[in-house]
């Protein structure tokens, strides 16, 4: 997985107006300039927050992207648990979950209070 490039990607497109012509005009064109994986490119290219936090992308970094793509605040972080449902825990980067990601997705730090 390209992590690094991936958040690249996304931390100059919510910084750079050139940057976010170019994927306006040609999206293709954009991303070749990053070296992605095909899952990478495809959750772009989606719009797919779910994935994107899942794959590790910083959360200061994604909710630019999700603000930039039009998603209200909840809905993105709706989006990031319904990422770990559908896609499991997260990858990489400093969210990656150990655990299986169950006290992100059931009953948040409920699960964590009773276990101590």
């Amino acid at each position: 997985m390209s992590l690094y490039q991936l958040q690249k990607f996304l931390y100059q497109l919510n910084r750079d107006p050139a940057v976010r012509t170019l994927y306006g005009d040609d999206p293709a064109a954009a991303l070749s300039r990053y070296e992605l994986t095909p899952e990478e490119r495809q959750a772009i290219e989606a719009g797919d927050v779910g994935l994107l936090y899942v794959l590790g992308v910083n959360g200061q970094i994604l909710m630019h992207f999700a603000g930039w793509l039009g998603i209200p605040w909840f809905d993105y972080l709706q989006r990031m648990r319904e990422g770990v449902r559908i896609h499991g825990p997260v990858r990489a980067g400093v969210y990656a979950m150990t655990g299986g990601g169950q006290s992100f997705t059931a009953g948040g730090g409920q699960q964590q209070d009773q276990q101590q």
